[in-house]
């Protein structure tokens, strides 16, 4: 089939169109060409990863015959400690904040 070389207003031809990975290519482009980029701009875009999840059965703790209350103790313990080993603690020093 050919194509028709008249074209109405609306009508585009496909190589006209530009695909999502042709803009991220241009943008990775125009991003390393432009040497005006500061240290404050390269220190902005910069990204943390947060540390490996570090996993401790609770089974060990909470083997043997424990009453409710005394269950319920060792979970928000447990909790806690998670959430202090969350932000980045180490084990020393969560012993140290308890």
């Amino acid at each position: 089939p050919r194509v028709n070389s008249s074209l109405s207003s609306d009508e585009v031809l496909l190589e006209d169109l530009e695909t999502e990975g042709e803009r991220q290519l241009k943008s990775l482009l125009h991003q390393q060409l432009d040497t005006t980029v500061s240290i404050e701009q390269c220190k902005s875009k910069r990204r943390c990863f947060a540390p490996a999840a570090f996993y401790k059965p609770f089974g060990e703790e909470a083997a043997g015959a424990l009453t409710l209350s005394q269950f319920q103790a060792l979970q928000e313990s447990n909790k806690e400690t998670a959430s202090l080993r969350e932000l980045g603690l180490s084990d020393s020093e969560i012993l140290l904040w308890k």
